[in-house]
């Protein structure tokens, strides 16, 4: 008798293919979930953008910007949904036809969904403190585009 078991392996053998098959059983749910989240990112909802293009009185400048980050910004992040809004402030138009005369400012707001957005918009807290940008405005009709995160 040569002291191997019966199906040949060995101690060392055996053990070692004892290990592996723990490490691939402990290995399978971290995969499991992984590939739930992959086909979860599949189906998710994705974020909207909303664009308006503002003529902000050059006179008024400051008075929205003050309006926009004390006071309209964190109010808004607090709602569910957000993600991100920021005020720019064009600095030249490099391609593609012209903006419309008396652009200088782009509202650019980031939501996890238009139902989420539409929300915020209905509130009174947006009620209240969205006319601290209007009023400065030149123009009240101004482009507003959405768009969807593709």
């Amino acid at each position: 008798m040569s002291g191997a078991p019966e199906n040949g392996l060995g101690r060392r053998e055996a053990l070692a293919a004892m290990a592996g098959g723990l490490m691939a059983a402990a290995a399978a749910p971290a995969q499991a979930q992984a590939q739930a989240q992959v086909q979860a990112g599949r189906t998710a909802k994705k974020p909207i953008v909303l664009y308006c293009d503002l003529k902000v009185d050059p006179a008024r400048e400051a008075e929205m910007l003050e309006h926009f980050h004390t006071r309209f910004k964190p109010v808004g992040a607090k709602f569910k949904g957000f993600i991100d809004l920021k005020m720019l402030k064009l600095r030249t138009l490099i391609q593609g036809d012209k903006l419309p005369a008396g652009v200088n400012y782009r509202f650019q707001l980031t939501y996890e969904n238009e139902e989420l957005r539409q929300i915020w918009i209905a509130s009174p807290e947006h009620a209240a403190l969205w006319p601290g940008i209007e009023n400065t405005l030149i123009d009240r009709n101004f482009h507003v585009a959405l768009f969807d995160e593709v």
